[in-house]
């Protein structure tokens, strides 16, 4: 496997088998075939004279200089510090064996060593082997580009086979990426290859994915519960304005108009008209729960009436978020209000209080947001005029 210097941090036995045995299983048959083809470095250094040469898994011995790696690589530097030891046909040059990886590999990470630079084409076929080349001999910047090049690359296929590397390679956020990956399409990764060799061979990462799928879900859930709840107070928020604006102003679509005499002070009124409301469908049904609950009979019976009930509460809850009972038109608020002065005496309801402090929130929010928006308007307004005065200057 990989040459690994004494102050480096080892990594423990059976993860460097199963790093051997997933990029081994990822490699195709270019070990076969590196002995046969020639070295592809185009680095200008090769043309001065060596002193290092990098031994292959295909027995390919490729060129270098140490102080090129010793820069480059501190996990190279190490090494290179460490008495040379001689081998059969290779002279006074030290030798640096890199292997487990395909020999084409090693040769574009020694070049990348050298240029910093690594094609489109050579991350395609080598960047889970160039990941583990940069973990083991800490190289921070090929580490990043081949974090983001395989992350790209992520497929359902090769999916298991990459957090299991990235694990072992320390690249938490292929190893994030690969998570989601497995939890979008549990179903087609569950047939792979590589996930029933990990159900096989590493059962604890299998118990940390199912436990990932299994977080995410619930976090799925707490966030669509949460989303209702406040819908539901963006609903009451809405509500407590419209009631305002029925008892009030009153609505001339679906609630009494604002009536104006005439100068003769005879009976004929005439309806003022306005524009629409905003909240119709809001306004509407509030106006017919008020109008039902002015002339209902069985509000004052035993069982009492669930819309009577519901309007009520609507009631109780204007006063709880009304800052003006004295002046305030909505019918029963100066009643609620001396109520809950009552109720905080004697110790007012907790839910009650975390639902209008919920309801006044969400008040407050839709206010921030409706001005945001009314900002935005008048600056895309202003704008259009702007060009339109441009364009009649020119």
């Amino acid at each position: 496997m990989f040459q690994k210097p004494s102050f480096f941090k080892p990594i423990h036995t059976t993860h460097i088998s199963l790093m051997e045995a997933v990029l081994v299983a990822m490699s195709t048959k270019e070990d076969d075939l590196c002995s046969l083809t020639t070295d592809k470095l185009s680095y200008d250094l090769t043309t001065m004279t060596s002193d290092v040469e990098i031994v292959t898994s295909g027995n390919r011995r490729i060129p270098a200089h140490s102080g090129v790696l010793a820069a480059a690589s501190p996990v190279l530097m190490n090494i290179i510090k460490k008495p040379v030891k001689r081998y059969r046909g290779c002279g006074s040059k030290r030798v640096i064996k890199i292997l487990g990886v395909p020999c084409d590999a090693v040769s574009v990470f020694i070049e990348f060593l050298y240029s910093s630079s690594l094609t489109e084409d050579e991350m395609e076929r080598y960047g889970i082997h160039l990941l583990a080349l940069s973990h083991v001999y800490m190289v921070p910047e090929l580490k990043q580009r081949c974090s983001k090049g395989v992350v790209q690359r992520l497929t359902t296929e090769n999916v298991v086979d990459v957090l299991q590397l990235a694990r072992l390679c320390d690249a938490p956020d292929v190893c994030l990426r690969s998570m989601r990956l497995i939890h979008s399409q549990f179903k087609n990764v569950e047939a792979t290859e590589g996930w029933k060799f990990l159900q096989e061979h590493d059962p604890f990462l299998e118990l940390d994915v199912l436990q990932f799928i299994d977080d995410a879900e619930s976090r799925k859930k707490r966030r669509r519960r949460h989303r209702k709840e406040q819908d539901l107070y963006m609903q009451l928020s809405e509500a407590m304005e419209c009631i305002e604006h029925i008892c009030t102003q009153g609505c001339t679509l679906v609630g009494p108009s604002n009536v104006v005499g005439n100068n003769n002070n005879k009976s004929t009124m005439v309806a003022e008209k306005s524009k629409p409301c905003k909240a119709f469908s809001t306004c509407y049904g509030l106006q017919l729960l008020i109008r039902h609950f002015a002339v209902c009979k069985k509000r004052s019976n035993d069982k009492g009436c669930l819309r009577c009930k519901r309007m009520l509460q609507l009631f109780r809850l204007h006063s709880s978020v009304c800052d003006q009972p004295e002046t305030c038109r909505v019918p029963l608020c100066r009643q609620f209000k001396k109520r809950g002065e009552q109720d905080k005496k004697m110790g007012a309801d907790t839910k009650w209080k975390l639902l209008v402090t919920r309801v006044v929130t969400a008040k407050a929010m839709s206010s921030l947001c409706q001005s945001k928006k009314n900002k935005c308007e008048e600056e895309a307004e202003h704008l259009i005029k702007t060009k339109e005065l441009a364009r009649f200057v020119d």
